[in-house]
């Protein structure tokens, strides 16, 4: 996909799971527009990152749980539940790269690279739907 397809595709999910309107923290619009700008730019990673502290600050904006882990809330939410369990999902994903058990452990990353690219994409295509999911779950109309 060129840049401006991934842009297209982001707005084509907008229009998918938006049924209304939101309000958003200004924290997690920022979030957000970095998860989009770093997905349309081909930085997968990035996006997967920054796509989910987007959807932890919502969740914690929406619960008022400053002190609740990730995972707890995501599970005391009221999303939906194969929503709950796509964002364990990519948070276990997100987990084994922002915390690499093995640093010298790289020999795949070294021969396949396209392997670990084309995963981060789809992650990050999950990521990007999983996220509008969340942030547009209690539409006012």
């Amino acid at each position: 996909m060129t840049e401006e397809e991934k842009w297209q595709y982001l707005v084509d999910l907008d229009e998918q799971f938006l049924k209304g309107g939101v309000i958003l923290s200004e924290w997690a619009t920022f979030l957000i527009k970095d998860a989009d700008t770093a997905f349309a730019g081909g930085a997968h990673l990035a996006s997967i990152i920054t796509g989910l502290a987007g959807v932890e600050t919502h969740l914690r904006g929406e619960s008022g749980g400053d002190k609740q882990r990730f995972v707890e809330l995501i599970d005391e939410s009221n999303l939906e539940e194969d929503l709950k369990q796509e964002l364990h999902t990519l948070r276990k994903y997100r987990n084994k790269w922002v915390h690499v058990a093995d640093p010298w452990d790289d020999t795949s990353l070294l021969e396949s690279p396209e392997k670990h690219e084309t995963e981060l994409e789809e992650m990050a295509r999950r990521c990007a739907v999983a996220l509008r999911r969340t942030v547009y779950t209690n539409p006012w109309v």
